[in-house]
């Protein structure tokens, strides 16, 4: 009889851990890859939270008004297809002239938009650089630095739309851009210190959702 119960004790057991590992295994395969373009030294973390020390000499830009081009700021990314919408909590410690933070959907080189903080006269500006070859740049100039921004970025059909808020809840549109359509993409957190400081840099929560 005690044979008899410790032989079907093992078998629960067994069934037990089987079903742990399917599902364990089904949510992992269920969270898409994340990559690194340009690896920053110092980082730590995902995307529920991502931290990373932001290198100086980073950026990105195409020839437009400065001259020269740059692709070499840490994007931590995953691919995506179709429409979707990207959210993202960004905090950062911005001390120098244009020390940026916020998510870029990319193509390649020439196709991209970034969007979240940009550090421009000792205030933290809400920013877009839409790239289609050459880079433009919008703000949304602020007289305050506050402690963090949440943005979303919309891609539907050719268009891309990004919104930013103060506090999670209430957001407003900052822009609407052309953007290649039927392409997968990348899509994740990004950020940069064109001078010579490095800056810190916290992500929370980023998410992206596919989208009708």
């Amino acid at each position: 009889m005690k044979t008899s119960c410790h032989t079907l004790h093992q078998k629960i057991k067994l069934t037990a851990m089987i079903c742990l590992l399917a599902v364990t295994g089904s949510f992992a395969q269920s969270q898409p890859a994340m990559n690194w373009f340009n690896k920053p030294s110092t980082w730590t973390g995902n995307a529920t939270k991502l931290t990373f020390t932001v290198d100086p000499g980073t950026d990105y830009w195409q020839v437009t008004h400065y001259g020269f081009k740059r692709d070499n700021g840490p994007f931590y990314y995953q691919e995506m297809a179709g429409n979707f919408e990207a959210s993202v909590k960004v905090s950062g410690n911005y001390r120098e002239l244009f020390h940026q933070a916020g998510l870029m959907v990319r193509i390649d080189e020439k196709n991209w938009i970034k969007t979240g903080i940009e550090f421009v006269d000792g205030v933290q500006n809400i920013s877009a650089v839409v790239t289609r070859e050459v880079s433009d740049w919008s703000v949304v100039p602020r007289h305050n630095s506050p402690k963090s921004v949440w943005l979303k970025l919309l891609r539907k059909g050719d268009y891309v739309e990004i919104k930013y808020s103060f506090d999670g809840q209430k957001y407003d549109m900052l822009r609407l851009a052309y953007f290649p359509p039927d392409k997968k993409v990348q899509i994740g957190m990004v950020a940069a210190a064109p001078g010579k400081q490095s800056f810190p840099v916290t992500f929370e929560n980023f998410k992206v959702e596919a989208v009708k």
